[in-house]
């Protein structure tokens, strides 16, 4: 799947073949219990190990403002993915839209089942690594006509791209050219529910930017 990024030197087109969800991915064990028993709630089982990396279908990736979901039972989470072009190491933002129903099945299957939603500008990582904490995630849903702050929490509370990726890779911190991340996700405030609009951003205080990017979900019907 090929993405296109709009950076500050550029456009930049990046090929993906392997795309990686890491799940349970904070640093604070009482929060990760707590979305453990958020999910829980919705009859989706425990992790058998944290962090856990889910591979997803590259061909899942997009970044249109409008995907097609089966059924009223998934939802989106605002999460940082990063990714390795001609050897630079990059952050932008996806959803890692979910099957909710589905998930207390498989939570691997439920999320092969839905797209994942791509931002369409990217910073260099070096950029923020060093003030990485510092940077806070956010989505907002439409409800009622109305749209509700979602998420919202400081990348302080989730483990760092570097150690998710040695975690996976067995020790190396960059990812190989072709591979993306999304890096775990916040609570959601109120309890995780299904919104047909979604909007996701990645905030960055100190230069007082963003990036940020908004979907449409079309439900098509369950038929058997």
């Amino acid at each position: 799947m090929t993405l296109s990024f709009r950076t500050d030197a550029g456009t930049l087109d990046v090929a993906i073949d392997t795309l990686i969800i890491a799940g349970w991915a904070g640093r604070d064990i009482a929060a990760i219990e707590h979305h453990i028993e958020e999910l829980a709630a919705l009859g989706i089982p425990r992790p058998s190990a944290v962090p856990l990396y889910y591979r997803v279908a590259s061909n899942q990736l997009t970044q249109a403002a409008s995907v097609q979901v089966l059924g009223p039972d998934s939802s989106g989470e605002v999460e940082t993915f990063v990714f390795n072009a001609a050897g630079e190491m990059y952050v932008s933002i996806a959803s890692d839209h979910t099957d909710r129903k589905l998930e207390a099945h498989s939570v691997a299957f439920s999320k092969q089942a839905c797209i994942k939603p791509v931002a369409m500008e990217a910073w260099k990582l070096s950029e923020v690594a060093d003030y990485w904490d510092e940077l806070i995630i956010r989505s907002w849903i439409v409800e009622n006509g109305v749209s509700v702050l979602y998420q919202e929490g400081p990348l302080a509370s989730l483990r760092t791209p570097q150690d998710l990726i040695a975690g996976f890779s067995g020790g190396s911190t960059t990812l190989t050219e072709g591979c993306g991340m999304t890096c775990g996700t916040v609570g959601a405030i109120g309890g995780i529910r299904p919104a047909t609009a979604f909007t996701m951003e990645l905030f960055d205080p100190r230069r007082g930017r963003s990036l940020r990017h908004t979907y449409n979900s079309e439900i098509l019907a369950v038929v058997a």
